[in-house]
């Protein structure tokens, strides 16, 4: 397979976005995003991407000259628009607005409104926990589960991310969607003709099913049954109904070239633990958690796998499938 540098893969990315119509700053931003993930060993948020990515572009599903911008703002709290562009160069000015609110105020909360698929939800986070703070990331996407009790798809699969500074090594990062198993990884498997495990999905007709492709024509099965689907309706409101950006219901699916423009929404909250406890106590508290934790032989730290993976790939390149890698060298042109 072939094996590309972290940089000569972004680099790829880069020239593919922009030869869809993105512009520099959003082309370097996505870019940059998408092969972090493919270094940190999550290949259905990285450069697999690009083609779906590169097609929304060309059929006006994303804006590539889009200028993301904060339009309300009140203490603590703002509202960034998106634009319609793709979500990161947004999402990275939400992360700043939020860093400097909760400098001032102590905590804030940044939504994002008129977005698109923002990758992965803790990539975003890193800047909070450089800067000394809490951080959560949450956001929606285009139905793809049925609510507790229901059938048809209503909410996304709306992944929620958290990271926690410490006094000496990396952040705690928790990131997880709401799905039983992420519907990237049953796009990948369905575009390689495998199956996906049990229990993870509902063909269109409710039944329970492994076919890959049935999966995403279904409806995904929440994490924990009805209580994985609640805390998908509490990421819902809180990334939509606060920001004004469409439910997943409203959202035609990320996966297909054709379709409305996704609109959908992210959000942002960062809290300054020296405004709290203060951080010398924050940052006692969080080792003592962790000590205790690690009194098991064989516990992870949440993040940590990720951490070595992208190191790893820094050091010896990142592995693509010989068809990802003929179709962004014909992307990019």
């Amino acid at each position: 397979m072939p094996r590309l540098s972290p940089a000569a893969l972004r680099d790829l990315a880069e020239r593919a976005l922009r030869r869809a119509g993105a512009s520099a700053a959003m082309a370097s931003a996505a870019a940059q995003a998408l092969t972090e993930a493919d270094a940190q060993g999550l290949g259905s948020h990285g450069v697999a991407r690009i083609p779906q990515y590169a097609a929304h572009l060309r059929n006006g599903r994303a804006v590539g000259d889009a200028a993301a911008d904060v339009i309300r703002s009140r203490g603590g709290a703002a509202l960034v628009d998106a634009a319609g562009g793709l979500a990161f160069p947004a999402c990275a000015l939400a992360v700043a607005e939020a860093i400097r609110r909760a400098r001032e105020f102590g905590v804030s909360f940044v939504g994002v409104t008129n977005s698109h698929h923002f990758g992965v939800a803790a990539y975003h986070l890193a800047p909070v926990a450089a800067a000394a703070m809490v951080g959560l990331a949450l956001g929606n996407s285009p139905a793809a589960m049925a609510v507790a009790g229901g059938r048809h798809p209503v909410l996304g699969t709306n992944p929620v991310a958290a990271i926690f500074p410490r006094r000496n090594g990396a952040p705690l990062t928790i990131d997880l969607s709401l799905s039983q198993g992420a519907r990237g990884k049953v796009m990948i498997a369905a575009k390689e003709g495998r199956a996906i495990p049990p229990g993870w999905a509902l063909d269109a007709q409710g039944n329970p099913t492994t076919d890959a492709r049935a999966a995403l024509s279904g409806s995904m099965l929440a994490m924990g049954g009805d209580k994985g689907a609640v805390l998908a309706l509490v990421i819902e409101l809180l990334a939509c109904a606060l920001t004004g950006a469409a439910m997943g219901f409203e959202a035609d699916s990320f996966l297909v070239d054709e379709g409305n423009r996704p609109g959908v929404g992210q959000a942002f909250l960062v809290i300054d633990p020296a405004a709290l406890a203060g951080m010398p106590v924050y940052l006692e508290r969080i080792e003592a958690l962790i000590a205790e934790m690690e009194q098991d032989p064989g516990v992870r730290l949440p993040g940590y796998r990720r951490d070595a993976l992208s190191a790893a790939a820094a050091r010896d390149g990142i592995e693509i499938g010989p068809a990802l890698h003929r179709q962004l060298i014909e992307l990019a042109g």
